[in-house]
């Protein structure tokens, strides 16, 4: 999603965009990925995931190491105008997967109405971009019924 709306993100640090994007799921190396709907089911996550993405980096040389952890520490804090729009773009792609992948008949649908919001309303395009996903989504769910 980054390549394809740099053209829409003029004034932002491209690299540092796509190694925020790369860096993120690094912590998940260790334990595997919480699916997006069992997430609340898991609090100690980003903590775990902090402490495997440092194991991770260990045999790293001091430089390296420190600037992949803290580029994970800006994703998981959404703190620099690059890491919320990564962490939008990561919230906005787990619930197209939701809409095209192949879900249980009984999938709940309503799940991505909620998900990530507080990430996707944090920038213009990520606003847009969940409206139109809102709305497939609505489509998904009256379809269901």
């Amino acid at each position: 999603m980054i390549i394809m709306f740099e053209r829409d993100l003029p004034g932002y640090d491209l690299a540092r965009l796509l190694k925020l994007a790369i860096v993120h799921d690094l912590g998940e190396a260790i334990h595997g990925d919480t699916p997006a709907t069992e997430q609340y089911l898991d609090p100690d996550r980003p903590e775990r995931e902090r402490r495997d993405m440092a194991v991770l980096c260990a045999p790293l040389p001091t430089d390296v190491r420190e600037e992949m952890l803290e580029l994970w520490d800006d994703y998981a804090r959404a703190r620099s105008p690059e890491a919320v729009l990564v962490k939008g773009f990561d919230k906005l792609e787990t619930m197209l997967q939701h809409l095209v992948g192949h879900n249980a008949p009984d999938f709940n649908y309503q799940f991505n109405l909620t998900y990530g919001a507080s990430h996707t309303r944090r920038h213009p395009l990520l606003r847009d971009l969940r409206a139109i996903v809102d709305s497939e989504t609505k489509q998904r769910i009256h379809q269901q019924v």
